[in-house]
C-alpha cells in the first residue's frame, strides 16, 4: 500500500470538496439565509485541511490495483463524512447518522431520503443535496483527474475502481484527456437540460436543482410538492434521465461521427427494455383512477420507467399503487439498471448480457463437449477475466443482498419494504415499495439498519469491490 499517496489524494479531495461548497454558499448568499457562515466555515476548513495535507508531496507516486480500490473507497467515505456536516451542524438533520445517510445518498446518487417535509429546509441545503448528485454522478476522482495529473498513466486504476461497469476503457490515449472529455460531455448535457427546463417554464432554482440531479441520476426533490411541473418539463426530464443512463462512450463516438459504433449491443438492449416496459406498463395502468387518459398514463409510466431504469429515483405518481405486474416489472428494472460507463446505477445491462451469453455457452458445451465457442459482444470476444469478474460480482452481490435482508428483518417491517429497501440502496435507485414508496422515506428504519443501508449505497455506487476490499484485513497488509 502506498499510504503517502493515499493521504495526498485524500487531501486533494478535501480541497475540492471545500471548493464544491461554494455552490450552496452562493445560494445562501442569494437567498439571505442564516446558513451562509456555516457553509463558508466548513468550506474553509476543508480547503485548509486539503492545503496542509498536500504540502507534503509523496516521492513514490506509483499506484497499483489495490491502491486504486482503497483510495476510491476512502475518498467516498471522506467525501460523504464532510458532506454531512452542513446538515448536522445547521440542525436540518440533528441526528448524525441521518445526516450521513442523506449525504451518502446524495453523493452516491441514490436519492433515498430521511426528510419528511422539505418546506422548512433552507434553499442552500436543498442546493447542496442536489449538487452532491452532480459531483457523485461522474465520479469525484474522475473530476480531480480532469483537473490535476495524479500519478501518470497509473491513475487508470482509480478510474477503473470508480467508474461503473464490468470494464473501463480510455476514449483517448491519456487518462486525463479521457476524464476531461467525459466531464465536458457531462457539463454540456446538464446545461442543455437546464435550458430546456427554463423554456418549459420551470422556476430558475428548480431548474438548476433538477438538471444537476438528473445528470447524476439522483432523485432528491427540491420542491415540497414533488414534481409539480408542466408536461413539457416532465417529458424533458424523462428523456434526459434515459440519456444519462447511456454509456458516455457512445456520445464520444457520436461526436467522432462513428455512427455505426454508437449503438452498441448494450445500448440497443437498454432501449429495447425501456420500450417494452413503457408499452406494457402503460397498458397495465391506464385504467387506474389516477390517470385521466391513456396519454397521461403513457407520460407518467415513461417517467417512472426512465427514472427507475436509470436509477434516478424521481416520481410523479405513487407507483406503489400500480398493479402487481407493473410493480414486479419495475423491481426487475431496478436490478438491471443503466448501461456501464453511465452515471446510472443497478447491476448494469452489459453484465446481464455477458452472464446470459456465458450461461448459454456453458449449456452448449454440456451438450457438445468438443465445441469451442467464445462469448462475444459487439463482434469482439469477451476476455476470460471479464467473464470471471462478472460471475464474482453476481456472487458477491447475492451474498451482500441476503445478509442485508436478514439484518433489516430485525426492524420487524414488512417483507416488501425490506426487500425493496435493499434493492433501492444497493442499486442506488432511491424509492422502494410499501413503507419506503415514492411518497414515503427511509426514516422508518432504525439507526443500525440505516448504517447497513449507508454501506449498501456506497457499495452499490462503487460496484461492490472497493468497499468490500476496504473491510478486508488482507488489503492492509504490506
Amino acid at each position: 500500500m502506498n499510504f503517502r499517496m493515499t493521504t495526498y489524494i485524500l487531501g486533494i479531495l478535501l480541497f475540492f470538496e471545500g471548493v464544491f461548497m461554494a455552490v450552496p454558499t452562493a445560494a445562501a448568499a442569494v437567498y439571505h439565509e442564516n446558513e451562509l457562515p456555516l457553509f463558508a466555515a466548513i468550506a474553509g476548513f476543508c480547503i485548509l485541511e486539503g492545503v496542509i495535507i498536500t504540502r507534503f508531496k509523496p516521492t513514490n507516486k506509483k499506484l497499483f490495483a489495490r491502491d486504486g480500490f482503497v483510495i476510491v473507497a476512502l475518498s467516498w467515505v471522506v467525501l460523504s463524512l464532510f458532506g454531512a456536516l452542513p446538515f448536522y451542524f445547521s440542525g436540518t438533520i440533528p441526528n448524525f447518522v441521518d445526516a450521513m445517510f442523506e449525504s451518502v445518498s446524495g453523493f452516491t446518487t441514490t436519492g433515498a431520503s430521511i426528510l419528511h417535509d422539505l418546506t422548512p429546509v433552507p434553499k442552500c441545503m436543498l442546493m447542496w443535496r442536489s449538487f452532491t448528485h452532480w459531483v457523485g454522478g461522474m465520479g469525484v476522482l474522475v473530476f480531480i483527474m480532469a483537473i490535476l495529473p495524479l500519478a501518470g498513466g497509473q491513475n487508470m486504476y482509480l478510474m477503473k475502481a470508480e467508474s461503473p461497469g464490468p470494464s473501463v476503457t480510455k476514449l483517448v490515449p491519456r487518462v486525463r484527456q479521457t476524464a476531461i472529455l467525459l466531464y465536458a460531455i457531462y457539463f454540456v448535457m446538464t446545461a442543455a437540460e437546464f435550458v430546456l427546463l427554463l423554456i418549459g417554464g420551470m422556476p430558475l432554482f428548480d431548474a438548476i436543482n433538477i438538471a444537476v440531479a438528473t445528470a447524476g441520476t439522483g432523485g432528491f426533490a427540491c420542491n415540497p410538492e414533488g414534481m409539480p411541473y408542466s408536461p413539457f418539463c416532465i417529458n424533458v426530464i424523462t428523456v434526459f434521465m434515459i440519456l444519462f443512463g447511456v454509456n458516455f462512450s457512445c456520445y464520444f463516438l457520436l461526436l467522432q461521427r462513428k455512427f455505426k459504433e454508437v449503438f452498441t449491443e448494450e445500448t440497443k438492449i437498454y432501449f429495447c427494455i425501456i420500450a417494452f416496459a413503457i408499452v406494457t406498463i402503460t397498458l397495465n395502468v391506464r385504467h387506474l383512477p389516477m390517470f385521466q387518459s391513456t396519454g397521461e398514463a403513457l407520460m407518467h409510466s415513461s417517467f417512472t420507467i426512465g427514472s427507475l431504469m436509470s436509477s434516478t429515483g424521481y416520481s410523479t405518481v405513487d407507483f406503489n399503487q400500480f398493479p402487481v405486474y407493473s410493480k414486479t416489472l419495475l423491481i426487475i428494472l431496478m436490478f438491471i439498471g443503466a448501461c456501464a460507463g453511465s452515471t446510472g446505477g443497478g447491476i448494469k445491462v452489459s453484465r446481464f448480457i455477458i452472464l446470459f451469453r456465458n450461461m448459454a455457452n456453458e449449456l452448449r458445451v454440456m451438450t457438445h463437449p468438443r465445441q469451442v465457442k467464445k462469448v462475444r459482444m459487439d463482434g469482439h470476444q469477451v476476455e476470460a477475466d471479464v467473464i470471471k469478474s462478472v460471475n464474482v460480482y453476481f456472487a458477491v452481490y447475492l451474498m451482500i443482498y441476503v445478509i442485508n435482508l436478514l439484518i433489516l428483518s430485525f426492524d420487524n417491517l414488512d417483507m416488501t419494504t425490506n426487500f425493496t429497501a435493499v434493492v433501492a440502496t444497493l442499486n442506488n435507485i432511491g424509492p422502494g415499495l410499501e413503507q419506503i414508496g415514492p411518497m414515503s422515506n427511509f426514516d422508518v428504519f432504525s439507526t443500525p439498519s440505516k448504517c447497513v443501508l449507508i454501506f449498501n449505497m456506497l457499495a452499490g455506487r462503487l460496484e461492490l469491490f472497493p468497499i468490500v476490499l476496504l473491510l478486508s484485513p488482507a488489503t492492509w497488509k504490506k
